[in-house]
């Protein structure tokens, strides 16, 4: 049984008369008949009964219409699903990220991609860099953003944000109200860090530049998120060195004064599979580029 068969079955089934149906389908009638008994030996029953009076569906040949319309449809659909996933306008896009880049543009990014298609789904799974970077290498992620300079092999990538990190103090401390703090100012406090297992690029970076001013902290308090960093700071448990972004999440308790060390910068970058022959892919990271 072929499509074709079921096409014509329909118009005839439609018209009730050889030569209508074939005028419909632009075809000769000894091609339609053909085509219908090759159509009935497939099904293995009389669909069309024939005589003087014309041509009349059989019981089987009702039944069977809703059935070939159906399987028409389906065809019709699943040809559709394929040529617009093959456009970029369908089917899925797995989107990692970290949590700073809700506060760096993503949700608007992402709306006004969405916005262009429409019918694409976007998968969004918040992930540390480390995380990210596994599921990318895995083919589980199309594409992250992540805080790191390590690129795997086979990977490209595109810089979207660079900013500097601040001092996050509580509200209370002395230099809170400050308008620069230097890293040798914090000499003594207690740190808190997003903790090395989740960003190991930024955990070792803190420490270093701590260790560059002179500063070895007594204490240094380790959290999976960004906004638990700045709860537990708001909490007066310690300091911390954030990226400047994070003062747009209005956390009550906390202030944020800029560095001294302008160089201390936090960098995103947006990686994916090189020569991925996926349009929605390269659809969204010609977005991302337009951004970056």
């Amino acid at each position: 049984m072929e499509f074709r068969h079921l096409r014509y079955f329909l118009a005839l089934a439609e018209e009730l008369h050889f030569g209508r149906a074939a005028q419909r389908l632009s075809i000769s009638q000894p091609p339609l008949s053909l085509n219908i008994q090759q159509l009935e030996a497939s099904v293995g029953a009389q669909l069309f009964t024939r005589n003087s009076r014309g041509v009349q569906l059989t019981a089987a040949g009702q039944a069977f219409v809703p059935a070939a319309r159906a399987l028409l449809a389906q065809a019709s659909d699943a040809a559709r699903e394929a040529r617009e996933v093959a456009e970029g306008q369908s089917g899925e896009l797995h989107i990692g990220f970290a949590g700073t880049m809700l506060y760096c543009g993503l949700p608007q990014l992402l709306s006004r991609f969405q916005a262009s298609h429409p019918r694409l789904k976007l998968v969004l799974l918040e992930l540390s860099s480390s995380e990210q970077l596994s599921e990318l290498v895995r083919d589980r992620l199309d594409v992250g953003f992540v805080h790191t300079p390590r690129v795997p092999p086979g990977f490209d990538q595109v810089l979207v944000v660079s900013q500097p990190l601040v001092a996050c103090l509580p509200l209370a401390h002395p230099l809170a109200r400050a308008g620069v703090v230097g890293l040798d100012q914090l000499r003594g406090e207690s740190l808190v860090v997003v903790s090395r297992t989740v960003s190991p690029d930024y955990h070792a970076r803190i420490l270093s530049e701590c260790e560059q001013a002179g500063w070895l902290p007594p204490a240094v308090h380790e959290l999976r998120h960004w906004l638990s960093v700045v709860s537990l700071v708001s909490q007066g448990q310690g300091v911390a060195l954030v990226p400047q972004a994070l003062q747009k999440s209005a956390l009550a308790g906390v202030a944020f004064v800029p560095l001294a060390q302008a160089d201390v910068r936090y960098d995103t970058r947006c990686l994916w599979r090189s020569g991925r022959d996926q349009m929605a892919l390269k659809d969204f990271v010609q977005a991302v580029q337009r951004v970056g």
